[in-house]
């Protein structure tokens, strides 16, 4: 089992909305999010994507509050979280793999993904900290991204916002020089 993997279902959640954009606006929105982990499909509906709505807010405060480097905070909202969304382990073995851990199956959606996404953030910031997690430092951008560089120097969610921020700076007169991390660039 891939906690990381989890975690990283929380930036996805999150970055559904974007200043007036929202991804999650209708059912589609909903079934194309969770088209990239079937295991966490199934039948859907208004108040699933509704729940998933205040899920987002809720992992967006928690991650909000790590990339600030507000532990007590961020720790306190997770912990919350993992209560009222336990987790519910169990041994599986398929596909010619050996026994490995799985989460249950079992309850709605949004009850699922929550349970996915606090295990995973937990994870992280058990082995890592709050320091893995960031806000985009391009203007405008809003994006959260969980940071996997040796170094821990990401301040981008992706390649586009770090090339518009080092325009940005390369052009304004006033503003010191961006620089790029090579590693950051593909991101």
């Amino acid at each position: 089992m891939n906690l990381a993997s989890y975690a990283d279902l929380a930036v996805d959640l999150v970055n559904t909305r974007r200043d007036q954009e929202d991804d999650l606006r209708d059912l589609e929105g909903l079934r194309a999010l969770l088209s990239q982990r079937p295991h966490l499909g199934g039948r859907i509906a208004h108040r699933e994507l509704d729940a998933m709505r205040a899920l987002r807010e809720q992992l967006r405060a928690i991650i909000v509050a790590a990339a600030r480097g507000d532990e007590d905070d961020a720790v306190e909202r997770l912990n919350t979280l993992l209560i009222h969304h336990p987790v519910h382990p169990q041994l599986a073995r398929h596909n010619g793999q050996g026994w490995h851990l799985h989460f249950n199956e079992s309850g709605s959606i949004p009850d699922r993904y929550a349970a996915r996404t606090a295990m995973g953030l937990a994870a992280e910031i058990a082995a890592e900290g709050v320091g893995r997690f960031g806000l985009c430092g391009a203007e405008g951008c809003g994006r959260v991204f969980l940071d996997t560089t040796a170094n821990r120097s990401r301040r981008y969610c992706c390649g586009r916002c770090a090339g518009r921020a080092g325009v940005t700076a390369a052009c304004s007169p006033i503003a010191p020089r961006v620089t790029v991390p090579a590693r950051e660039s593909g991101q």
